[in-house]
């Protein structure tokens, strides 16, 4: 059985969750939005995944920052100050008394309820819709232990001429069919070229190579700006490991010494093998059994768990 960077472990809590809609707080079975709402009707929205420690948001600002920017890009105005936001998102933790880690956010906005359903803006006849949704998830051991596969599929990331991959919207067909090629290869997630063919990223994570000690990401222009991709570019570089923001092949990928993903979620995965391609040399591999990332890998995997930890703020934090 695959296990994807986004498998967990369940916890019996998660059914007894609180969900914030529009402000109100309601149980798991009675948090519901409009047949009518945008997002539903057309993926009209934006979102964010957030992860807690110590009761705290990692890298708040910055997820703040990117959704905010999302919902100018598809013209609509979320209605929240940033700081109202941030202080919706902590009462729904309060609420449901989530004081330590362990638990990941989504949180989503979307342009709100149409009058009928049809994709102008100007049918819209509410104010946008705010759903928040914080559940016990820790990613499942075997995740690190095993590490993941990656299946290079067909669907390509499209350019910003077309839909920019920057946009963090519900609307992520293509990365749907990306996954389901993936899944139906046997793999856990998919690997995504641009349009040149070209690495671009995964179909819900982003994805690095180690080669000689330097650490390889795709130029960026074809993928989400991500907080834990950038995150992790921002402590390589601060340990004084070589970063690369580069076009490069899959000639590259299969002879690379490692490779991982990163995402809020999971933080960083090692990737075993990409096309059938083990990656690394195992004769010299420096893994063991319980963790298969290599040896840059766990430097970075500890930089950042160790970033996330001092950079969680609390409800009092400056957001603006």
């Amino acid at each position: 059985m695959s296990t994807g960077t986004h498998e967990y472990t369940e916890d019996p809590r998660n059914a007894s969750i609180l969900i914030s809609v529009n402000g109100d707080l309601l149980p798991r079975d009675k948090a519901v939005v409009s047949v009518f709402d945008s997002g539903f009707i057309l993926g009209d929205g934006v979102w964010e995944g957030l992860r807690v420690v110590d009761g705290r948001i990692a890298f708040l600002k910055d997820h703040l920052d990117r959704l905010y920017v999302g919902a100018k890009a598809l013209d609509f105005d979320i209605g929240l100050t940033k700081a109202e936001m941030a202080a919706r998102l902590f009462d729904c933790l309060d609420a449901n008394s989530m004081t330590g880690d362990g638990v990941h956010i989504r949180l989503m906005v979307t342009r709100g309820v149409k009058a009928t359903p049809y994709q102008d803006p100007r049918v819209t006849i509410t104010p946008p819709t705010i759903v928040i949704i914080p559940e016990y998830k820790t990613p499942t051991p075997a995740v690190t232990a095993n590490g993941i596969g990656l299946y290079t599929v067909a669907q390509r990331r499209t350019a910003p001429d077309m839909q920019d991959q920057k946009l963090n919207s519900h609307s992520k067909l293509n990365c749907v069919l990306a996954c389901i090629q993936a899944t139906k290869a046997g793999a856990d997630e998919a690997l995504m070229l641009d349009p040149d063919g070209c690495v671009a990223t995964c179909n819900s994570t982003h994805f690095f190579i180690v080669r000689d000690g330097e650490v390889w990401t795709s130029d960026g222009v074809y993928c989400l700006g991500g907080i834990t991709r950038g995150n992790v570019i921002r402590v390589a570089r601060e340990a004084g490991i070589p970063v690369r923001e580069k076009r490069f092949t899959l000639f590259d990928v299969y002879g690379a010494d490692e490779a991982f993903v990163t995402g809020t979620f999971a933080g960083l995965v090692p990737v075993r093998e990409v096309d059938g391609r083990t990656i690394g040399d195992p004769d010299k591999s420096e893994r063991d059994e319980l963790d298969a990332a290599g040896p840059v890998t766990r430097k970075l995997r500890a930089f950042y768990k160790d970033l996330a930890r001092r950079e969680a703020v609390g409800r009092d934090a400056d957001t603006a």
